[in-house]
């Protein structure tokens, strides 16, 4: 009986090894999923480098949205408008308080280089003229006597008549007679130089812009601060085949704008026509209450379709 239920006690040694090998199966286990959690996050964090690191020379959506695209030359970079100028306008004023005698030209006629437009009273510069003139040939005279009484002084002197000191002196009278001629020649020169002003002649090949006096008009070189006072500027003309466009440009814009840059100006008023031109010039000095930089683009070959202060749309060309 006690031999039977020893028996019923003993562990067999085939049971004896089936815990130990449970045990290795779970520690396995264990063991692979440790290493794909960490492989699933150094995956992760490898993506992660290489979307926020791009290398040189790759396309990267951000990249693509920040980089400015490529224009081809002569494309526009820039499209502004403006207004067609005159590149100089030219106020033609009298040099001295005047009055308009005549003026022989109207708003819009064509002038020429010293063509006389108009004429201011003269009558006072004629007379300081004639007296100017007059002691200019007291003058002569005064000189010419004086040269006679040196000559004879002189002679004399030779011949040991007369003293050394008479022909001093007689030298000196002469060279005051010949200053005091100098001196009368300066003023018929000025005088004459008056009655030159009297008549006044435009400085260009243009076109009569304004007309601003009248006949028997008073003007005068400036004006002191009277706001009815008299005119200061007798005309305006200007050389219409010399035009330009003045652009503001905003200043976030200013660096497609360069000098000398070609352009294709399109006026307002006839769409259909194009001008070829160039940046001429950039102001070097912005408008602080604008934001905007003055920008002059000068027009190649204006036509009679040109009319100064239309409207013009410019295209600012690439390279």
């Amino acid at each position: 009986m006690d031999s039977e239920k020893l028996k019923q006690l003993r562990i067999e040694s085939s049971d004896k090894h089936r815990p130990r090998g449970s045990f290795r199966v779970i520690i396995a286990v264990v063991i692979l999923a440790l290493f794909f959690a960490g492989y699933v996050a150094w995956s992760g964090r490898s993506d992660r480098s290489t979307a926020s690191v791009t290398p040189a020379g790759t396309n990267s959506t951000e990249g693509d949205r920040s980089a400015p695209a490529r224009v081809a030359a002569g494309s526009p970079v820039l499209t502004a408008s403006g207004y067609i100028i005159n590149r100089e306008r030219i106020e033609i004023s009298p040099r001295f308080m005047g009055v308009v005698k005549w003026i022989g030209v109207h708003k819009g006629d064509a002038v020429t280089n010293g063509q006389i437009v108009v004429r201011l009273d003269d009558a006072e510069y004629q007379a300081q003229l004639a007296q100017a003139e007059g002691k200019l040939a007291g003058a002569q005279a005064g000189v010419a006597k004086a040269q006679l009484v040196y000559d004879r002084v002189a002679d004399l002197a030779r011949k040991n008549i007369e003293t050394r000191q008479n022909e001093d002196d007689a030298r000196l009278d002469l060279d005051a007679a010949r200053a005091g001629e100098r001196e009368a020649a300066g003023a018929v020169a000025l005088a004459k130089t008056y009655v030159d002003w009297t008549v006044i002649r435009s400085p260009i090949d243009g076109v009569v812009l304004e007309k601003l006096v009248n006949a028997n008009e008073l003007v005068m070189p400036q004006s002191f601060g009277a706001a009815n006072g008299p005119s200061t500027a007798l005309l305006a003309v200007a050389d219409t085949s010399d035009l330009q466009v003045e652009i503001d440009v905003n200043e976030a814009d200013l660096s497609r704008v360069f000098l000398n840059q070609k352009c294709r100006v399109s006026p307002e008023a006839y769409p259909d026509k194009t001008y070829s031109g160039h940046v001429a010039e950039i102001a070097p000095e912005a408008s602080r209450q604008k934001g905007t930089l003055q920008v002059k683009v000068q027009i190649h070959a204006p036509d009679q379709l040109l009319t100064p202060e239309l409207t013009a749309k410019v295209d600012f060309l690439a390279k």
